[in-house]
């Protein structure tokens, strides 16, 4: 039983019993003020600090004010401490009370004292502190082990002030590099999505935003302002896979001579499609890498949480890796493994049969130019007299066909430039990417037939009609509000409408080197015509729909990047003047659409404005990290 007026510690502070018995109820100083407050509380609780009963008028907030005095003189004491810690080691070290130890070093141990005396003990070097029921007790600390305690407050200390001068700057914006450095790698992993909070930007009053981030790492200096985090926050790697796939295995494929056409843009590095006519049945051969990427295997794995080949105006990070693009890509190799969709047309360009084989190929790679002026071609006019009739076919059951312009953005790093690069060209609109579009539509709809009719769980993708508006206006305005009116697609392992292509069921298989659902896809096709038991409708819906929500990311990402780079390019070039097409009016709003920057954007609506008019506009205000620019109409 301690006596009432003992002094003990509760939760690290200093209190005073005011009652005993089965629980105490004791005294200590509470808030800013350090008013007095009592609480009621068991013995295990707190622990004794001076049992002798304390003088009536000492209450707790004095005991923290006298602390405050004694220790600004305890430095006075140090060497009568050094001395007791050689006796007490020469003598064996025994646990000392805190009262004997105050005794020796102090000369005393008075209770107004004692909270200061506890603190200059708790905190010192030389002894080593235990705390039990019975009170306080100490022990001493050799030489070596006191000196290495004060290396590390040294340097604890010393870190305090560095993390204080850094904050200091980093609020007014100037650091110093490369010392900051260590710092600031941990603001730019919260602006990259590696972290979800960042105690620098709170300490420094800055919001725990990516875009606050991103904007302090640009003011700062410490990134250049075309820095792109956006596929890092997406959780998307900017590298290719990098596991190569096996090479192609030895197995029978049917050889073919007809020379197939690989046509794509002059950028493509990844050709993984090629089409041709042999007078009775349309060919689309795609890249086989199932034929090595067996369900569940790692690269499959890999490719399933990537879900898509990411492109961004910086390049490609592929899905499958690049090194492995020369033994599966189409017209690299004097001949191609194919998986190739045999189509039979009816005399209306309908699907009437399709076969899937393997096959061995031999294909010429062009670009949509040089395939343009090529169209007349016996070689090449049957594909396209094949197109026309699936595009009147497609219309004829209700397609959607939606025009509006595009660009590719590329970015170079250019050595002897401290700025990358940006280029940004108007995608061309032309005859045979058209064409290639219908190829890619017959052997997804040829695909999807030939998975239902042999049973076979597939990844089916459908559409809802969309909500086409009566009074659609012409041009460019007509084709904006078309595309607001489309409903989201969906992939699941049942057929159903597809609205927006015409076409009663569709797969998209033409990909397979860029889509994990293509891949999937051609996983069970394989399984199938190898007389093997493809994966299960359960199987096949669980990896599309986590090869799916990867890529989700991918598209994200991409757009994020786009119009990233799209802003850098307005600040490199300040004096840039565009044309603006009015596509929308809303109330006092303009939405322009800006076709060769392929950006949409609003404006105060200029006075009698009407749709499909052009106007000059040019940028008013950049902010990269928010990714807003503003435009306004060219005086």
């Amino acid at each position: 039983m301690f006596t009432n007026g003992s002094i003990v510690i509760y939760k690290n502070q200093p209190a005073i019993i005011l009652e005993s018995g089965e629980k105490y109820t004791i005294q200590f100083a509470s808030g800013p003020k350090l008013q007095s407050a009592t609480q009621s509380v068991r013995q295990k609780d707190f622990v004794l600090l001076c049992g002798r009963p304390a003088a009536s008028q000492i209450q707790p907030k004095e005991l923290l004010a006298n602390a405050d005095d004694f220790l600004k003189k305890s430095q006075e004491y140090l060497d009568a401490a050094k001395e007791v810690v050689e006796l007490l080691l020469s003598d064996g070290n025994a646990p000392v009370a805190i009262a004997e130890l105050s005794e020796l070093v102090f000369g005393g141990y008075a209770p107004e004292n004692s909270w200061g005396i506890y603190n200059y003990f708790h905190n010192s070097p030389l002894f080593a502190e235990t705390l039990n029921q019975d009170g306080i007790y100490y022990t001493c600390r050799s030489e070596e082990e006191a000196a290495e305690i004060m290396r590390k407050k040294s340097e604890k200390d010393n870190e305090a002030a560095v993390r204080s001068a850094f904050l200091q700057r980093l609020k007014a914006k100037k650091i110093q590099l490369p010392d900051d450095a260590k710092f600031m790698q941990e603001i730019e992993a919260f602006a990259l999505g590696k972290s979800t909070k960042s105690r620098f930007l709170k300490e420094a009053g800055f919001a725990e935003t990516d875009e606050s981030a991103h904007k302090l790492l640009i003011d700062t200096g410490f990134w250049p302002y075309y820095r792109n985090p956006f596929p890092s926050r997406w959780g998307l790697s900017m590298q290719s896979a990098t596991q190569c796939l096996s090479h192609p295995p030895v197995e029978e494929r049917q050889k073919l001579d007809t020379v197939a056409y690989a046509i794509d843009n002059a950028w493509s590095a990844d050709p993984d499609d090629a089409v041709c006519f042999d007078g009775e049945y349309l060919w689309v051969h795609i890249a086989d890498p199932a034929s090595t990427v067996l369900p569940d295997s790692a690269i499959d794995i890999s490719a399933r949480n990537r879900g898509a080949t990411l492109y961004i105006p910086e390049g490609a990070a592929r899905m499958l890796a690049e090194e492995s693009l020369e033994d599966y890509a189409l017209g690299l190799k004097e001949w191609s493994n194919a998986l190739s969709f045999r189509i039979l047309l009816d005399e209306n360009g309908a699907v009437k049969e399709t076969a899937v084989l393997k096959t061995s190929i031999k294909v010429k790679r062009l670009t949509y130019l040089e395939a343009d002026s090529l169209c007349d071609t016996p070689e090449l006019a049957p594909l396209f007299a094949i197109a026309e009739r699936n595009v009147a076919r497609r219309k004829a059951n209700s397609a959607v066909f939606i025009e509006l312009p595009e660009v590719h953005l590329s970015v170079k790093q250019n050595p002897e430039k401290a700025e990358p690069e940006i280029s940004v060209n108007k995608v061309s609109q032309t005859k045979s990417s058209a064409m290639i579009r219908e190829m890619m539509l017959l052997a997804g709809e040829g695909a999807a037939r030939f998975a239902f009719k042999n049973n076979i769980p597939f990844p089916f993708v459908s559409q809802d009609e969309p909500n086409i508006p009566k009074d659609l206006p012409d041009g460019l305005a007509g084709q904006y509000r078309l595309r607001r009116s489309m409903r989201s697609r969906s992939v699941g392992v049942t057929p159903a409408n597809h609205a927006g292509l015409g076409l009663g069921m569709y797969s998209q298989v033409t990909s397979p080197l860029r889509r994990y659902s293509d891949l999937v896809a051609h996983q069970q096709l394989r399984a199938f015509i190898d007389g093997k038991k493809p994966m299960d409708k359960d199987t096949v819906l669980e990896r599309i729909s986590a090869g799916d929500a990867a890529a989700s990311a991918a598209v994200k990402a991409e757009r994020k990047s786009n119009l990233h780079w799209t802003l850098c390019y307005l600040k490199q070039n300040p004096e840039w003047v565009g044309t603006g097409v009015i596509v929308e009016i809303k109330d006092n709003k303009a939405v322009v659409l800006i076709p060769e920057l392929a950006l949409e954007t609003q404006i105060a609506c200029p006075s009698g404005a009407a749709l499909n008019q052009e106007i000059k506009i040019i940028p008013a205000n950049i902010d990269i990290p928010k990714q807003l620019v503003s435009f306004k109409i060219k005086a």
